[in-house]
């Protein structure tokens, strides 16, 4: 299981560096998506499925489809309508495919030959994991919240629109016209 978790542990820490250092968003969406996988990976091979399945829906398979609508919208013009086709060539593909054809060997490998582990794995259960959250680690949680929060509020007074104030006297100008 050590080699599991070092080689998972490797995989995130490449697709991590592809996702920093990569110059098309997308590639960097792909890269990210294998990185999250490789942690779920790594919480599976630590004793903890719970967590890695949570790793697995939420953030490989929810945030990362909001980040992919984000992307689409995102109109950037004709010239970037020629990068999305180069998307489609195996040689983008090809990088992230290989980590996750590892990943899933792995995985393969884990449910298969390692019925029996020399090392006892302790289960994490929801319920332990929910008292460890709002017990010990309460202000740690409530910090990520105002975070999170301060994120939303901020990413509303960017997004919104602002509309013309007049002087009051001119306002029933423009009102009259």
């Amino acid at each position: 299981m050590n080699v599991i978790f070092y080689i998972a542990s490797i995989i995130a820490i490449m697709a991590t560096i592809m996702v920093i250092t990569g110059r098309n968003a997308v590639h960097s969406l792909l890269f990210l998506t294998v990185s999250l996988l490789a942690v779920g990976v790594v919480f599976f091979t630590l004793g903890a499925p719970f967590m890695a399945a949570l790793e697995v829906i939420i953030y490989a398979g929810a945030i990362m489809v909001l980040f992919v609508f984000v992307v689409m919208m995102l109109n950037l013009g004709k010239a970037y309508e020629k990068m999305e086709e180069s998307w489609f060539s195996y040689k983008a593909w090809l990088g992230p495919g290989i980590l996750c054809v590892i990943l899933l060997g792995e995985l393969i490998y884990v449910f298969t030959v390692t019925k029996g582990s020399s090392q006892p794995l302790t289960v994490i259960t929801p319920q332990e994991v929910g008292m460890s959250l709002f017990g010990p680690y309460i202000l740690g949680v409530e910090l990520a919240a105002m975070l999170l929060m301060a994120g939303i509020i901020g990413a509303y007074h960017i997004g919104r629109k602002k509309q013309k104030e007049y002087h009051r006297f001119l306002q029933k100008e423009e009102e009259s016209v």
